[in-house]
């Protein structure tokens, strides 16, 4: 049950986001790095979330996380 209670936080904050184009900081409370299973942090200048464990960095695009390892950009690449 705390699974389904986790998806439909997501699942109301993805709206939310798609309609304002926000990023809801509250999401920093469920998401994990899918690479490291580390926290993240959320890099508002350059809209991405910041996993320091994995050095990797997932862009935000137009309020919504993209968590693909294969989107996220290397943050030891600078």
């Amino acid at each position: 049950m705390k699974f389904q209670s986790h998806l439909e936080t997501i699942k109301k904050v993805i709206s939310f986001n798609k309609m304002t184009d926000n990023f809801d900081q509250k999401l920093l409370q469920i998401l994990i790095c899918p690479v490291s299973s580390g926290t993240l942090d959320y890099d508002e200048e350059n809209q991405e979330l910041i996993s320091s464990s994995a050095g990797l960095a997932y862009p935000i695009r137009n309020g919504i996380p993209i968590m693909l390892p294969t989107e996220a950009r290397n943050l030891s690449n600078k």
